[in-house]
Order: structure tokens, then C-alpha cells, then sequence
């Protein structure tokens, strides 16, 4: 398979062991209530990153388990021997929240790892990433503009077994702090999606996605003093401004630096596509 023909939103990559493994949300059940046989969670799996095995499924719907609906954005870390993934779930009478699931392996069959959500049970959040700082994991996700029209990225401290939060969230940055932000339903709602998190020259950034002059855009975030809990500012300036991303950056098995992102924003038309670019892109211009 080609990139072309990989229908997914929120694409990420883990390098592993001279592999690609790429995640992401299924198309064509993105939105809505769907046949519960239809949800789940693959993997494609890459020497190159121009030949994809054809989609393996890791993860699907079983009786009992809490979400039934809107299965989006896994993301696969390894972290102390296990791979761990991230992903957001809702359900009728559930608020969406990310969970962590479990395997022994990137391609394998992942379980359920964290009792449900571990973003907070009366929020509506999407799109947790793990951070780890000082030894110390934390959950970043968005505080869904659904619920409070002005979207923000949070972080929330995680046991040291990812099972659960401990203590109370913290406000990051919300989308109305951008010079480009975009109204998005025309009531004063500003999105935030898809934080993912990485060091340029010791400092502290994060990559999201929001909307700018009606498009579907990539921004950087920036922390004052290189850790999760300094003041973030938003770059006037964005990494991708064209109808594309929920993307995330990773290197190459050749060392190179690539952003991976969805384009169009349209579904079902989306399919992950890759960007080379240097360290000059994410510092602040």
C-alpha cells in the first residue's frame, strides 16, 4: 500500500527496530454512532515509508469495554519495555476521554491499561499524548472547545505505571491566545487538537492543530522556561497553513526530521502525507 491509499485522520509514526509502525482514526468511521464491528484501531507497517503492509487490527469494540463510538487518534510509546497507546473513546453516556491501552509488542493485540479515561471524567477531551519530564510521565490533551468553546491544552501528571492521573490538570494555552485564530462555528469557539510535544535546542515546544482564516492548520507552542509547567506563548507563525494536520514529528531511519499530517481535512477524502523538514522550522522566527 501507498500513502495514497491509507484512508486515516491523525496519523503517528513509531520507529522501531528498523520499522515504520503508523497509527491513526479510521475515515470512514470517524463521526457519529457506527456498527460497534466497524471501530477499532490498525497498524501498517513500513521498511521505507513508501510500502505499507496492508492494515493489521490491534484494537476493536469487545463487550464491556466503555467506548462504542468515535475510536480517534492512537498513538503508540514505548516506554519501560511496553508500548503503550493513547487514544480517545465516547460513549452515549460518557463524556470522550483518552485511555491507555497495552501491548508487548508495536503490531500487537492491545488491551485495555488504565481503569477508562484518565483525563477528567466530567470533561470532554481528545488527543492525549504522553510527555515525559524528569522521569515523570504526564498526559497532554485537549479540553474539547465542545464543552467550553474556547479549546485548550492541558497536562496532567500520570502514576509511573500509566495507569492513572494524579492530581489536578493544568491550563497550557488555549486556542483564543493565537494571533490567527480562527471563530470557528461563528459563537466564539476556538479549537484545539493534537498536541505532540518534542525539545528544538532544549527548548520546550509543542506542535497542535486549530483553524486559521477557515483552514485546517498546524501551530507550535512554546514554553518560557523548557518545562510543562512554564508560560506558553503561540507562534504568530505556523508550520503548515493549507488544510491539513493533527500531526506529529519524528526521525527518519536515515536521521532526517519528518512532520507527518492528514490532508484534506475532509472526510473520507483524508490520507496521511510527510514533510522533510529541519530544526530552522520549528525555531521561532
Amino acid at each position: 500500500m501507498k500513502f495514497s491509499d491509507i484512508n486515516i485522520r491523525d496519523p503517528y509514526i513509531l520507529t522501531y527496530e528498523g520499522k515504520y509502525y503508523l497509527y491513526g482514526t479510521r475515515a470512514t468511521n470517524t463521526w457519529g454512532a457506527v456498527d460497534v464491528k466497524t471501530i477499532g484501531f490498525d497498524v501498517y507497517v513500513s521498511e521505507d515509508m513508501e510500502s505499507w503492509s496492508e492494515p493489521k487490527e490491534i484494537f476493536s469494540y469487545f463487550e464491556g469495554f466503555w467506548g462504542d463510538r468515535q475510536y480517534w487518534a492512537p498513538e503508540v510509546h514505548y516506554y519501560k519495555g511496553k508500548f503503550y497507546m493513547f487514544a480517545s473513546f465516547v460513549s452515549e453516556v460518557t463524556y470522550r476521554g483518552t485511555a491507555i491501552l497495552v501491548s508487548d509488542t508495536p503490531d500487537g493485540r492491545f488491551v485495555p491499561h488504565s481503569n477508562g479515561a484518565v483525563t477528567p471524567s466530567n470533561w470532554s477531551c481528545l488527543d492525549g499524548t504522553l510527555w515525559v519530564e524528569d522521569g515523570v510521565p504526564y498526559i497532554v490533551f485537549c479540553h474539547e472547545w465542545t464543552q467550553i468553546k474556547n479549546g485548550t491544552v492541558c497536562a496532567l501528571r500520570l502514576s509511573d505505571d500509566l495507569k492513572e492521573p494524579i492530581g489536578e490538570p493544568i491550563e497550557l494555552w488555549s486556542a483564543g491566545d493565537a494571533s490567527w485564530r480562527h471563530d470557528y462555528d461563528g459563537n466564539g469557539s476556538f479549537v484545539t487538537d493534537g498536541p505532540f510535544l518534542l525539545r528544538v535546542d532544549g527548548e520546550l515546544i509543542s506542535i497542535w492543530s486549530s483553524f486559521s482564516k477557515g483552514e485546517y492548520v498546524e501551530a507550535i507552542a512554546r514554553s518560557d522556561n523548557g518545562k510543562i509547567s512554564g508560560k506558553w506563548t503561540i507562534d504568530d507563525s505556523l508550520l503548515f497553513e493549507k488544510d491539513g494536520g493533527h500531526g506529529m514529528i519524528f526521525t527518519d531511519l536515515n536521521g532526517q526530521l519528518c512532520f507527518i499530517y492528514h490532508t484534506p481535512n475532509n472526510t473520507p477524502l483524508e490520507r496521511p502525507a510527510v514533510k522533510i523538514i529541519s530544526y530552522d522550522d520549528l525555531r521561532r522566527k
